[in-house]
């Protein structure tokens, strides 16, 4: 929002629009012209009161980097309050204070409000003032954003573009206040990904303070305002000492998750049961209350959101049925453990009360707790928001909060590996969370938190401002999003992409994956592959059209989870052809086998990519998340593993089955075959249209005495009362219990090259005569053949010869085909026994 009038416009170059796109308030920095040339002589000096935030001393100086990163001039943090920029918060900068007393900035503006930046230019001063700590931290990432860094240049590797020159322009800039009071992500479900990572990068078995001080630093740049810390296997505030010391410097505010009371984390109870004793309350309430105390006094004097209640041991229901009055007295017993370490009423502590599954029955059953308490409610892990206050509900003090999920370890299959939430969904739930009085607290669980960097901004953007993009301008968010991450010329694209991958991967999370997952019989399985590959096609384009240093973040946000999906479809799509052919006892079946694979290996090519090569190898470990091998949610299989194929063991003796009236014959899946005396049957591979083909050769010796037999099982037809036709035409009937079928023999389109007038092979059905084919002597250049047979046959490479022969009826249905080549070099690519009947087309690849 704008206050006043800008004095000048100014130019917006490709660059300059890239930098805009998500930037909060209305845009005041221009790298061509503007009022104030803040970093003039390569010099930038940053001021800000020493009594101010610590929070505002990080922010600070990432400000100090920022500037160097855009333009490489030297910013550093001065005691000179004459400094090009002064950044202060009012109650903490006396600089800040008198600029207020002197009405040079509006106080009115800051004064009472939550969380509230202005940005100004006073004299030849670049201003930042916050109405309170993370106010003026917002404000000097809002600056770092309009210059081109993304809050994402770490977590994403999006790099920033170099301007000799940053301008800001004169006028009034805010983004008012935050919709939602507390917003938040939740690391969870951490391993192997974020704790290889973490040990490959920090050496530590856990996340210490260097590490959580990387994510608070997005978290703020993001506007967001709290976490709840990872949980499976670490202890946030054991694990370091530094880790809430951090936290509270930088201004981001600590809670728990739904199963962590009373500021503490499970690993510290489970990492010590025996002393602890058992988590019962009825049983153990004074070891608990114990434990309880001491996760409020370490907290003490910070800035924290306390968890009560209490779930069962490892994220699990207390009871079958829910017990109220035990809940009640355990949450009373609480409170009166807040109250009494820090000294004030309980009240005066954030407390939130988290609904959790289960939980939820307890508020269902009628159970209160006190009104400054936040009841958080939760969706169903999937997206879907479980319930909403009704009017009367939201009048509670405390406000009610929303715990959303983008990753889920759970029934019926885990949601880990990848982001697989469309775009709209979040935007359609939160709305619908919002718009029913859900807006103290939202906290979003991001799993590892890559490969969630999209689903994140969306969030913590909508936490901000939900009705910023509506049903018309959804998609809007995702181009200003990929504006600020791969430049304005890159946008469109980009975001058509993620878009669609968002939609398609949203189908099916890839540990749900399996061969049944579409259909195959009806084309569905082929049309869904086909999608994958045509946006794998489009995102490999824009890849190759970046600039190079944009390369990893795109890797990391859209192609690799492009590539890891299609390569998944076409891997379960080859399993699925492999069982089918199996059954028809077809040895194509082998082929997608090998298919199959093959894409299973790749899925690791694929993911050893993101963790070794990608980014100099900076995300080692992040993407090793086992996801081929589920059966279930929580299976336990050591590593990924192929999926189960069946191979048709043997040429010899194979039989083709029908399938709707036809046979398909790769000319490799002969019965038998007999060579001459001079030439031997030789596979040619890949030769042809589809598998490879089949030939004597040396080509020049005699053939005589070769020939090469094909089973296939394919029974007469009826007509619709039961008996054989009469009718003489071709339909697919003939008299005498006979069906009259039509062989398409597909050879190469060898030419006549001996010039005897075409080369000739012999067809033969059930032992019955050869029929002599001669299939190429119309192939030449004379003029009642060069256009209307010799052109168009040799541009397709292959000659489709006709032949059509009655087809007995046997007990079992089984047939032989026996091809007999009377002149070298005929090569048989593939054979087609069409009994539909009528004039069809059969597929010859």
């Amino acid at each position: 929002m704008r206050l006043n009038n800008i004095k000048k416009a100014f130019l917006a170059s490709a660059a300059l629009l890239s930098a805009m796109s998500m930037s909060a308030a209305e845009r005041f920095v221009s790298f061509q012209q503007g009022d104030l040339l803040i970093n003039g002589n390569d010099k930038v000096e940053i001021y800000m009161d020493a009594n101010d935030c610590r929070g505002v001393s990080y922010a600070a100086n990432a400000l100090v980097r920022d500037i160097s990163k855009v333009s490489g001039s030297q910013a550093t943090i001065t005691s000179n309050r004459k400094a090009t920029i002064l950044v202060g918060t009012i109650g903490h900068s006396a600089a800040i204070d008198q600029l207020i007393k002197q009405k040079r900035i509006n106080g009115n503006l800051l004064k009472g409000k939550r969380e509230k930046f202005i940005i100004t230019v006073v004299d030849k001063q670049l201003v930042i003032a916050g109405s309170d700590r993370r106010g003026t931290i917002y404000g000097i990432y809002e600056l770092s954003q309009q210059m081109g860094v993304s809050p994402w240049y770490d977590w994403a590797d999006v790099p920033v573009e170099h301007h000799d020159s940053i301008f800001v322009n004169k006028g009034i800039y805010t983004d008012g206040e935050p919709a939602v009071r507390y917003r938040g992500i939740f690391l969870n479900d951490e391993a192997p990904c974020l704790t290889s990572w973490v040990k490959n990068t920090y050496g530590t078995e856990y996340g210490d303070h260097r590490f959580y001080q990387r994510v608070f630093e997005l978290v703020l740049r993001l506007r967001g305002n709290m976490m709840w810390p990872a949980m499976w296997g670490w202890a946030f505030y054991a694990d370091d000492a530094e880790n809430e010391k951090t936290a509270d410097e930088m201004g981001v505010v600590m809670s728990t998750s739904h199963h962590e009371p009373m500021a503490r984390n499970h690993q510290e109870y489970a990492r010590n049961r025996k002393g602890w004793g058992p988590w019962n309350y009825q049983k153990n309430k004074a070891n608990l209350q114990k434990f309880f105390r001491e996760g409020i006094e370490r907290m003490k004097g910070t800035e924290q959101i306390v968890t009560i209640g209490m779930r069962g041991d490892g994220d699990e229901a207390m009871s079958e049925e829910a017990d109220t009055r035990l809940m009640t007295n355990i949450i009373n017993d609480q409170r009166k453990i807040i109250a009494d370490v820090t000294g004030k009423k309980a009240s005066e502590t954030p407390q939130v009360w988290a609904l959790y599954k289960e939980v939820l029955d307890y508020y269902d059953k009628g159970m209160k707790v006190p009104d400054d308490v936040t009841l958080l409610l939760c969706d169903d892990n999937w997206g879907n928001v479980r319930r909403v206050p009704n009017a009367q509900e939201r009048k509670h003090k405390g406000g009610w909060g929303l715990y959303y999920h983008v990753d889920y370890v759970g029934a019926p299959r885990n949601s880990k590996m990848l982001n697989v939430t469309p775009v709209q969904n979040p935007w359609e739930q939160l709305t619908l969370a919002y718009e029913n009085g859900i807006d103290r607290l939202w906290i979003l669980n991001v799993g590892d938190l890559k490969p969630m960097e999209y689903p994140i901004s969306q969030f913590m953007d909508m936490a901000w401002n939900p009705r910023k993009y509506d049903v018309n301008s959804i998609t809007r968010h995702t181009r200003d999003w990929c504006a600020q991450q791969f430049g304005e010329s890159q946008a469109d694209e980009a975001a058509r992409i993620l878009n669609l991958i968002c939609k398609y991967n949203g189908r099916c999370t890839p540990e749900m994956l399996n061969k049944n997952t579409y259909n195959l019989e009806n084309g569905e399985w082929q049309e869904v592959v086909n999608q994958y590959l045509k946006i794998e096609a489009d995102a490999l384009r824009q890849y190759n059209s970046l600039p190079a240093a944009y390369h990893d973040s795109y890797r990391q946000i859209i192609l690799f989870p492009i590539e890891l999906m299609s390569n998944l479809h076409q891997m379960y799509f080859a399993q699925a052809q492999n069982h089918a052919l199996y059954k028809q006892n077809n040895p194509k079946a082998n082929i997608w086998a090998d298919e199959c694979e093959r894409f299973f290996k790749r899925d690791s090519l694929i993911c050893h990519d993101y963790n070794h090569k990608m980014s100099g190898g900076k995300w080692n470990g992040m993407m090793t998340q086992k996801h081929i091998g589920y059966t279930s949610w929580n299976d336990d299989f050591e590593k990924d593993t192929c999926p189960e194929l069946f191979r048709v063991t043997s040429k010899n003796g194979v039989i083709i089955s029908e399938n709707n009236g036809v046979v398909e014959i790769e000319a490799p899946y002969y019965s038998s075959k007999t060579d001459a005396a001079e030439t031997k049957w030789t596979e040619i591979p890949f030769m042809g249209k589809s598998v490879s083909a089949m030939t004597l050769m040396p080509y020049t010796k005699s053939v005589k005495g070769a020939s090469i037999t094909y089973k296939f099982k394919m029974q007469v037809s009826k007509t619709p009362d039961g008996k054989t036709s009469d009718d003489k035409a071709f339909n697919g009937y003939v008299s005498n219990g006979k069906q009259k079928v039509r062989i398409h023999v597909i050879t190469k389109s060898t030419l006549d090259y001996l010039n005897k007038g075409g080369l000739t092979y012999g067809v033969s059905l059930d032992g019955t005569s050869p029929v002599e084919v001669n299939f190429n002597k119309d192939l030449n250049e004379k003029p009642e053949n060069i256009y209307n047979i010799y052109y168009p046959t040799i541009a397709t490479r292959i000659v489709d010869q006709v032949i059509e022969l009655e087809l007995p009826a046997t007990a079992d249905g089984i047939h032989t085909l026996t091809l007999t080549p009377n002149d070298p070099a005929i090569v048989f690519e593939k054979i087609v026994i069409d009994g539909r009947g009528g004039k069809k087309s059969v597929k010859v690849i």
